[in-house]
């Protein structure tokens, strides 16, 4: 299985004039520092929380915008660009953004929040991992702009963020560099990130995430089957249906949400959430989303025998412009002539344009390759009096996270698996 996400924020001028020299380039070492005497960071529970709290108001955003399409996204690669963002954001441009990510900023100090997001990027980019999450921003500036070295400093401390000197007085040439350097970290699978860019663009923002995960029980590909989804009660489309015989693992029936939840590991640290409501209640399980259910239905999960799971093969894309999604979670003044991110290049003639953000998802019977891995059949007659069947055969959501952090990588939501 694997995601592949890009998102970008294109900041442009709204005053015209050139601004300093050419300062060139971030260098591209990526350490780590460990701050251990500036403040702390915001622990990885508290943090994964807030993300998850920000992935479901954004989720629920995206829902109204596009009823009854496929929902794809990460919502790390968002709150990450925009927490880098905020690096360079000054008074109510800064507060918008952090608060609009679901921080309190009376309880947590703005050095720590950028600590926490930097140690959460340094747990994710451990080597060694069988997951292979890939992640990092890059910025793209204007060569007539000169990056304060103090920014310059923070940025690639805390973010491991590179800088470019662009020449977006040849805008053809520049939006090729940066599409060619998002598809290149993203393994060719996002490509033309930017379709456009105008002579008023003066720094581009992008951030990228790469996952790929194999299957700790893959499924057998001789299973899969020509099988219905039911995109509602009357209309179906024929899906490649992957199956599981005698599966043991993660459930939990949520009675309450009338909904079935079952977790399937990756090899490594990663496991994907798979949550199926009954016909008719995807809309009562959309509305409860927060913080608190996710973590009861982890909380509640129990190693559990499935005689038979049924999950679909396929491969979405999403393609979406944030700004008036963004707008309505309180970040509004950064896309405004009020904006403040002087903290970059110490002017104040700087806005965010345009936030595009770019997903494809794919999900198949193992990944990379094949594995050797054995399931546990076990017997009994609890198992033969109650058996169990889950059909992800309608629509279905699934939260994909990173066990060590409990961090929402990506979040999407399944209507029609024949959707493009």
């Amino acid at each position: 299985m694997a995601l592949h996400i890009a998102f970008v924020l294109l900041v442009a001028g709204f005053c015209p004039a050139v601004l300093s020299k050419p300062d060139g380039t971030l260098g591209k070492e990526t350490t780590v520092r460990e701050d251990q005497n500036n403040g702390t960071q915001v622990d990885s529970l508290t943090l994964a929380t807030i993300n998850t709290d920000f992935a479901f108001s954004l989720y629920k955003e995206l829902v109204l915008k596009n009823p009854d399409k496929n929902i794809v996204f990460s919502p790390f690669s968002i709150s990450f660009a925009l927490a880098f963002l905020s690096l360079g954001a000054s008074s109510n441009t800064l507060e918008e953004i952090l608060e609009g990510l679901k921080f309190n900023l009376t309880e947590t100090p703005k050095a720590d929040i950028h600590r926490g997001f930097g140690h959460l990027l340094h747990m994710l980019s451990r080597p060694g991992d069988q997951v292979q999450i890939s992640t990092g921003s890059a910025m793209f500036v204007e060569k007539n702009l000169q990056i304060l070295a103090e920014f310059k400093e923070k940025a690639r401390v805390m973010y491991q963020a590179e800088a470019s000197s662009t020449d977006f007085q040849q805008p053809h040439e520049a939006k090729k560099l940066i599409n060619d350097y998002v598809s290149k970290h993203t393994q060719g699978k996002i490509k033309d990130l930017i379709s456009d860019l105008d002579d008023q663009t003066l720094m581009v923002l992008v951030n990228y995430i790469y996952f790929k995960g194999r299957w700790k029980e893959p499924f057998d590909p001789d299973s899969t089957f020509d099988s219905n989804f039911y995109l509602d009660n009357k209309r179906t489309v024929k899906v490649p249906m992957m199956k599981h015989k005698f599966l043991t693992t993660p459930y939990f029936r949520d009675e309450e949400l009338s909904s079935h939840v079952v977790e399937l590991k990756y090899t490594g640290n990663a496991s994907a959430l798979f949550i199926l409501p009954d016909q008719g209640r995807m809309q009562k399980v959309e509305a409860s989303l927060q913080p608190e259910t996710l973590r009861r239905w982890k909380d509640s999960l129990r190693p559990r025998m499935i005689d038979e799971l049924y999950l679909p093969k396929f491969s979405i894309s999403t393609d979406y412009s944030l700004e008036g999604i963004l707008s309505q979670l309180g970040i509004r003044e950064v896309f405004s002539t009020q904006s403040d991110l002087s903290g970059i290049t110490g002017d104040k003639d700087l806005r965010v344009s345009k936030v595009v953000h770019k997903a494809v998802l794919d999900v198949a019977e193992i990944g990379t390759e094949a594995a050797a891995a054995t399931g546990f059949i076990n017997t009994g007659s609890a198992l033969i009096l109650n058996p169990l069947k889950v059909h992800f055969n309608r629509p279905f959501l699934m939260v994909v996270s990173e066990t060590s952090t409990q961090t929402p990588l990506f979040m999407a939501k399944v209507t029609n698996p024949k959707q493009i």
